[in-house]
């Protein structure tokens, strides 16, 4: 993919509840710096590889050429001279995509961004794939470039679903026809659930069913039998339904239910050491002083 969407904001401490049971990893032998940029949040794998390539990545002050690289985490690692926190615990929030906002972190053409719409609270985060200027509804978004890599692969067939309006006669085996899929100028679509579910005048709402999610599919999908889309509206992606949130919101899902929905898909969580109690550290303190 290209145009990593990210927002360069702090990161937020993960509360208790959503820490992950997972067994502490071994980083003993490390893991590749584009694999850690990527749990880091700051862009995919494949992003992060490029950045490393481009010279931008450095740890402990050495530019890096390759991402064959390891790093354990406790090094200082920098991206354009800015310092990279540790990768927290995975976090994944469903945002309401409103029409007419771009899904990039910056467009040189000045139209605005989900980025910039987006509550300055969150910390920093990548997209789930991408919904173009017009289309409405469910976007993934999370901390962890390593998960939304995991559901961006076709491979993985995660579900998405759509509402689409489209101009045009419909018929119902006009749009079963893209069960066995299409091709258009050339590019090849996988098989796509179609079904009409009201006309409208000349307009039609069909609710569409895919795993690919290539660039406009349901729209050029559509147009290959005739159907002009005038609105898009996606309500799923894999386990994650758009409800009833509002458009512009932003709902962080609950840790349990991540686990439940994903479960050993989720990438391996950083563990953290508990605080001591307040009486324990001031009983530390005190027996420092006793001692000094």
């Amino acid at each position: 993919m290209t145009d990593r969407r990210e927002t360069p904001r702090p990161g937020r401490r993960t509360k208790p509840s959503q820490i992950s049971s997972h067994v502490d990893p071994d980083w003993s032998g490390g893991e590749r710096i584009a694999k850690w940029l990527a749990r880091a949040g700051i862009a995919s794998r494949r992003e992060s590889e490029t950045l490393i390539e481009a010279g931008k990545v450095t740890v402990n002050g050495r530019k890096l050429t390759s991402p064959a690289f390891k790093v354990t985490g406790k090094e200082s690692i920098k991206v354009n001279g800015k310092p990279v926190k540790a990768p927290e615990s995975t976090r994944l929030w469903r945002y309401h995509k409103p029409s007419g906002l771009i899904t990039t972190t910056h467009d040189p053409a000045g139209r605005r961004t989900i980025f910039e719409e987006l509550p300055k609270h969150l910390p920093r985060t990548v997209t789930v794939g991408r919904l173009d200027l017009t289309t409405e509804g469910l976007l993934l978004l999370t901390n962890d470039g390593e998960l939304a890599r995991t559901l961006e692969l076709p491979r993985n067939a995660f579900r998405r679903r759509y509402r689409a309006r489209a101009h045009g006669r419909v018929t119902q085996d006009k749009i079963e026809a893209l069960k066995d899929g299409v091709t258009v100028d050339g590019v090849t679509y996988a098989p796509i659930i179609a079904e009409l579910e009201r006309e409208t005048g000349t307009n039609n709402w069909i609710k569409v069913e895919l795993t690919e999610g290539k660039k406009r599919e349901v729209r050029r999908a559509l147009e290959s039998v005739g159907l002009e889309v005038n609105r898009l509206i996606r309500t799923e992606y894999g386990p994650f339904e758009l409800g009833d949130l509002a458009p512009g919101a932003v709902e962080e899902v609950p840790y349990q239910m991540l686990m439940e929905a994903l479960g050993p898909m989720l990438p391996a969580q950083p563990v953290r050491r508990k605080p001591e109690p307040k009486k324990q550290r001031a009983d530390a303190k005190k027996g420092l002083n006793r001692r000094r």
